[in-house]
């Protein structure tokens, strides 16, 4: 017999250690050998990070959609690894050893540094893995990898190389987002818009050849004017058509620089003037390519004022100097942080009388996620990927449907960014990650290869081809070892982490070798990740999928589901001290309840507002699954060896059974669709709503009743039915329905020992619309009774008469056979036929037949009328202020986006109430 209550704590530990030990999800077992594969690879966490909700929510998905396949019987791989995560990881150790006062990276050298990281990562590395497990995903462990295990660092090897030999990798001088304290370049995915307040500086650039005439530039850094290659204006604007071609003097440096035109100035913005910077602004450095324009850095790797670059223009381009230098400004602000430098040059051109004017401006500064400071466009030689050229087959494969999106609308997004897309910078100066495979020899050559041997050869080769050396040379290098070891100088940054993720769903199944896993699982089933990583991974793996498994596509679909918000509708942050922890919940309610909240609330497109009291709503659902199994239990229903449904005869029996085929049939086709939410909502609907409310109600007589063939069979059905259910609950509260499967497993048939490996319900041909037909007219009765009741104010101990009207002779007998029954659940009085409405009665159409509820001297008809119409009043009143609101474009564009649609749900709440308020009125209307 079950324990009193369900206690997840004690429970979840015992079922994961028997689905381990039985190898559960281990892909390839004897029995699933042949059959056929599916497959999904998990989106690899950081192997610095913790159990969030959003990775929750997203494991919660993949693992319905593994257990669901598995117990499909097929052979199911989701493959499990973790993200070696360059910066987060760097930054980890780098602290670690500062707490410990010990010497940092620089000091320790590379080769310990790295050597320390690996150190960390086997002591504290992958906590997230033991979280993801306590969350009940069913991956196959066995096979867990990590993107700087040896085959997947083999794999990144040989991709970076294929790809530099057929011209898709190459160097080049590029911006990129420059962290200036971690000194690395970082992706679009690590910089944080943060909204600052600070000013915009009006800035007066003289005409060259034009005394006392200027032209006003406005800027947020004016340190950057170092950097100034020329001023663009709109070519139709004309109060600057006379300028187009001539020149400005550039203030402190002297340089002159060219009024170009170009449509990236906006008239209607400003003075209609921009300064361009091409070496220090994204925009810009695309106006300086469109003019030819020179680029000029002038910030150092940690972002402070460096005046060689201008020395070295002025030395190649002394005729684009027109006047003496101050050769003591620019020394003075040489070597300033930028900040301070902005302070000096602004006090410097106030002194000049060439600040027009300064206007407070409030603006969104880029900031790095991890160490928190503004990030700044860096001219610098970086590594760089031919995204274009890898997109082309990309945006092939999903308008021609080999890979399709669920919700559609998001393939929109990706043709947008794989449109635009721009070379992408994969190189790091990080120490941690996968070092780039190119060595650069004295003459400045560099040699990419997949180790140093094969580059010393290419270098060799090369050198005493170009005569470089002579073959004499060559041959003492071949000769003596330290020579040799000093020849080549291996480039010392890393790739960036997102170009090892692009490769995981093949290296992580053996490639580049041709391994049995690649042949059956690649193409994999379907991929569920986030909307925010379309562009910076799953358009990635896209293209490299393509490009090397001979242009086949990494997955048929592709899932993407929407954020985790609080209940208000609010994004989850640190900042607002909002943030829910998934483990706290699984701790308080079990990792069923979050799981089956997540599951029931991720509706395609729309993002879910958890709040706790749903967690615990669902815990109770849990609760009174438990329940009805120990009610089983308590009333002997055990299923009997020979059990064929097919043979039932009772009605009810029939009917449940039919229900229990719908909900199935129901389950399956919103799995297969993604519809998780309709998935949980059917298997919900059917155990409260149906198996609960309904069945075991009506058959609490028969079970009380005498033995007999009706309640052995009633017994068998009862549990047959709740068998069906556990594993069609199973994909969603896998630790609950593992633990009722053993124990009413204790009595009965033989069955599969574990339930994550038995078979899934298969009822086709078990429905049963004659059984529907009674049985559902005695649930719809009792339901339309129980709402006129509840809507009329009639007292929960009052009984009243039922009155059915000119029934046919079909509802007559139903309704004399289910007296009994409609009498106790519907708490009627007696119940009779007549050929008309009675007086003072409430009329109730069930299945297109009549009914009525007289309630003269129950209620008084007269004033719920008056007060049912007074409430139909009141919400009209709040409809018609909701829409005021709504139809307020400043209250829609300022309020909090999770304000506007709170004001959204309760106008259609206030709708649905209305709704059922007006029809109460309109059964009254009539008595």
């Amino acid at each position: 017999m079950l324990e009193k209550v369900f206690d997840p704590a004690s429970v979840e530990a015992r079922i994961a250690e028997a689905w381990e030990q039985e190898g559960a999800f281990r892909c390839g077992r004897p029995e699933r050998k042949d059959k056929p594969g599916f497959s999904i690879v998990i989106p690899p966490p950081n192997v610095t990070g913790s159990l969030h909700m959003g990775h929750a929510l997203n494991n919660t998905l993949q693992d319905i959609l593994a257990r669901f396949e598995r117990m499909r019987g097929k052979d199911v791989l989701w493959q499990p690894g973790t993200d070696h995560a360059g910066i987060a990881t760097q930054m980890v150790v780098e602290r670690q050893l500062a707490a410990q006062q010990q010497p940092g990276r620089r000091d320790m050298g590379r080769a310990a540094f790295i050597e320390r990281v690996w150190t960390w990562k086997a002591e504290s590395g992958g906590t997230i893995v033991g979280q993801l497990k306590r969350l009940g995903a069913s991956c196959d462990w066995s096979r867990e990898r990590f993107t700087m295990d040896e085959g997947l660092s083999r794999a990144v090897l040989k991709v970076f190389v294929q790809l530099y030999r057929e011209g898709l990798i190459y160097k080049d001088k590029r911006l990129v987002n420059w962290d200036p304290k971690l000194i690395t370049a970082i992706s679009d995915l690590e910089v944080v818009p943060v909204e600052m307040k600070g000013n915009l500086w009006h800035l007066r650039y003289p005409i060259e050849g034009e005394k006392g005439r200027f032209i006003i530039v406005a800027t947020t850094r004016p340190e950057t004017m170092l950097g100034d290659t020329a001023v663009a204006v709109h070519p139709d604007d004309e109060r600057y058509r006379d300028l187009i071609g001539k020149n400005v003097i550039l203030p402190l440096v002297g340089r002159r620089i060219p009024i170009v035109a170009d449509e990236y100035s906006d008239p209607e913005k400003g003075s209609g003037a921009v300064k361009i910077t091409p070496a220090h602004d994204f925009n810009d450095f695309e106006v300086g390519k469109r003019h030819s324009l020179p680029m000029i850095n002038v910030l150092d790797a940690e972002a402070r004022i460096d005046i060689s670059g201008i020395a070295d223009d002025r030395a190649e381009r002394p005729e684009a100097y027109v006047e003496p230098v101050d050769a003591g400004v620019l020394e003075h602000l040489g070597g300033l942080d930028r900040f301070a430098a902005r302070k000096t040059i602004v006090e410097l051109l106030t002194n000049l009388e060439l600040l027009e004017k300064i206007e407070p401006h409030t603006h969104m500064v880029p900031h790095g996620d991890r160490s928190n400071v503004v990030i700044e466009p860096w001219l610098t030689d970086q590594w760089y990927v031919d995204a274009k050229t890898l997109a082309q087959p990309a945006l092939a494969a999903v308008r021609e449907g080999r890979t399709s999106f669920v919700p559609k609308n998001w393939e929109k997004t990706y043709f947008e960014w794989l449109e635009n897309i721009q070379p992408w910078c994969v190189s790091r100066q990080l120490w941690w990650g996968h070092q780039i495979p190119a060595w650069y020899d004295p003459f400045g050559n560099v040699f990419v290869a997949l180790d140093e041997d094969e580059a010393f050869e290419q270098a060799l080769k090369h050198n005493v081809g170009n005569e470089t050396l002579s073959a004499e040379e060559a041959e003492a290098l071949i000769a003596d070892a330290d020579k040799r070891a000093g020849f080549l100088t291996r480039d010392e940054d890393v790739l960036d982490t997102w170009f090892s993720s692009a490769l995981w769903p093949f290296s992580t199944m053996g490639w580049p070798d041709e391994t049995e896993e690649l042949k059956k699982f690649y193409p994999t089933s379907v991929l569920v990740t986030g909307f925010d990583i379309i562009f910076f991974w799953v358009a990635r793996m896209m293209m490299m999928g393509l490009h090397f498994m001979d242009g086949e596509v990494p997955f048929k679909d592709i899932y993407i589901h929407a954020l985790v918000r609080d209940e208000k509708g609010a994004k989850m942050s640190k900042s607002k001290g909002n943030v829910i922890d998934p483990l706290d919940l699984v701790d308080k309610y079990g990792a069923d309840a979050l799981r089956f909240t997540l599951a029931a609330m991720a509706a395609q497109g729309r993002d879910i507002k958890l709040a706790t009291s749903r967690v615990e709503g669902y815990r109770n659902f849990a609760t009174k699954l438990w329940n009805a199994v120990r009610f089983a239990q308590m009333n002997g229903c055990v299923r009997g060896a020979g059990f064929d449904p097919a043979k039932v005869d009772g009605t009810l029996n029939r009917w449940i059974i039919g229900e229990a085929a719908r909900a199935a049939g129901e389950v399956q086709e919103a799995i297969l669709a993604y519809r998780f939410n309709d998935a949980a909502g059917g298997i919900y609907r059917f155990l409260w709503n149906v198996f609960c409310d309904w069945h075991l109600e009506l058959a609490k007589p028969v079970l009380s009743g005498p033995d007999g063939a009706a309640k052995d069979e009633t017994r068998a059905t009862t549990a047959y039915v709740l068998d069906v259910a556990m594993a069609l609950l199973h994909p969603f509260m896998p630790f609950l329905t593992e633990e009722l499967w053993a124990e009413t497993g204790k009595e009965g048939p033989a069955r599969e020992s574990l339930l994550a490996l038995a078979p899934w319900p298969d009822l086709a041909g078990l429905e049963a619309p004659d059984a529907e037909a009674e049985v559902g007219w005695v649930v719809d009765l009792v339901t339309e009774i129980r709402s006129v009741r509840a809507e009329m104010n009639v007292p929960a101990s009052a009984q009243v008469p039922l009155v059915l009207v000119q029934p046919s002779a079909e509802t007559a007998a139903r309704a004399a056979q289910w007296d009994d029954a409609l009498r106790r659940l519907a708490r009627l009085e007696d119940i009779t036929i007549a050929d008309a409405m009675p007086g003072e009665s409430v009329q109730m159409v069930v299945r297109g037949e009549v009914a009525a509820l007289p309630l003269a001297g129950v209620v008084d008809l007269a004033a719920e009328l008056v007060r049912l119409k007074k409430e139909e009043g009141k919400l009209d009143q709040e409809v018609a202020r909701i829409d005021g609101k709504l139809s307020n474009e400043s209250f829609v564009a300022r309020a909090p986006e999770e304000v506007v649609e709170a004001e959204r749900e309760k106008r259609a709440e206030y709708l649905l109430r209305k709704e059922k308020v007006r029809a109460a009125i309109g059964q009254l209307s009539g008595a």
